[in-house]
C-alpha cells in the first residue's frame, strides 16, 4: 500500500504544493500536474460539477503517479465524505466548517474502528492490488489519510483554536475568497485584516502540532504564505490556468498580426 506522499513531506517539514481541478473532465490533467512536480491535487466537488464517475477516473488516474488526490466533498455528509474515500481520495477537505463538535463528528468518518465509523467498503484497486489483512488495510489508511478543514468565515476563526485542537484534524485550510468575503473585505488578498486572520489560523495550528493550508490564486500570494510558514499550499485550478495561457498566447498572436 502505498504512503501518502503529501503527508509525507508535511512530516519533513517540506511545504506541499497543489493545485485544484474545478471543471475539466480529463483525466490527463492529474498525468499532467504530476509530470510538471505538483505534489496534490484536490477535486473539488464544491464548486465544481463533476460526476461520481468522473470523480473517481480523476481520482484513480493520479493514483497512477506520486500526487496525492484530494477531494473536496459539497458539504459534511456522510455519505459524501466515505465516497469519496471509496473512490480512492488520499486525503478530503470539509467546506465551510464553524463548529469544532461538527468538525469532530466529520472526522469521525474518515477513520475506520475503533478511532472512527468509517464503513468498510474497500475493494483491491484501493489498496494497489496488494493482499492485505482487514488490520492491516484499516492500520494503513487511518494513518494515512489527510483531514483537512477550511477556515472560510470569521464565525470560523472565532473557534479556530478548538478546531485545531480537534482529533484527527491534520490541516486547517484558508479559503481566502469567502474569508476576505465574511471580514469585509472582499477580493483584498493583502488586505491586513485578512493577513492578521490567517496569521491568527496560523498560531492555532502550530499551538495544537497541526498543519495550515491555503488555496490561493496566484504564485506571488502563494509564495508569500509559504514565507510565512503555512506548509499546504494549493494554487489555482485547471480552468484558470488554461484560460490565462490561452488569453496571453491569443493576445502575443494577434498584437503579431497587427490587431489594434
Amino acid at each position: 500500500m502505498r504512503p501518502n506522499r503529501t503527508r509525507q513531506l508535511l512530516q519533513q517539514g517540506k511545504p506541499a504544493l497543489g493545485c485544484g481541478l474545478a471543471q475539466l473532465d480529463s483525466a490527463e490533467i492529474p498525468r499532467m500536474f504530476a509530470a510538471a512536480g505538483l505534489d496534490w491535487i484536490f477535486t473539488d466537488t464544491e464548486h465544481g460539477g463533476f460526476t461520481t464517475s468522473v470523480i473517481q477516473d480523476l481520482v484513480r488516474t493520479a493514483l497512477l503517479t506520486p500526487i496525492t488526490p484530494i477531494v473536496r466533498v459539497s458539504d459534511l455528509q456522510y455519505t459524501l465524505v466515505a465516497r469519496a474515500l471509496d473512490q480512492g481520495a488520499e486525503g478530503v477537505i470539509f467546506p465551510r466548517v464553524e463548529d469544532p463538535e461538527r468538525l469532530a463528528e466529520a472526522v469521525s468518518w474518515t477513520k475506520y474502528p475503533p478511532a472512527g465509523i468509517r464503513g468498510y467498503g474497500l475493494m483491491p484497486q484501493q489498496l494497489g492490488y496488494e493482499a492485505t489483512t482487514f488490520p492491516e488495510a484499516i492500520e494503513h489508511i487511518n494513518r494515512e489519510t489527510l483531514v483537512v478543514s477550511q477556515v472560510e468565515t470569521q464565525k470560523a476563526l472565532d473557534c479556530c483554536d478548538e478546531m485545531a485542537a480537534v482529533p484527527g484534524v491534520d490541516v486547517l485550510l484558508v479559503g481566502p475568497a469567502d474569508l476576505s468575503i465574511s471580514l469585509g473585505v472582499g477580493g483584498e488578498f493583502e488586505n491586513p485584516k485578512l493577513i492578521a486572520g490567517i496569521e491568527h489560523v496560523i498560531e492555532c495550528c502550530r499551538n495544537h502540532n497541526k498543519w495550515t493550508g491555503i488555496q490561493v490564486r496566484n504564485p506571488q500570494l502563494a509564495k508569500m504564505w509559504m514565507a510565512k510558514g503555512i506548509q499546504l499550499i494549493g494554487c489555482s485550478n485547471e480552468a484558470v490556468l488554461l484560460w490565462n495561457s490561452v488569453k496571453a498566447l491569443a493576445a502575443d498572436l494577434r498584437e503579431a498580426r497587427g490587431d489594434s
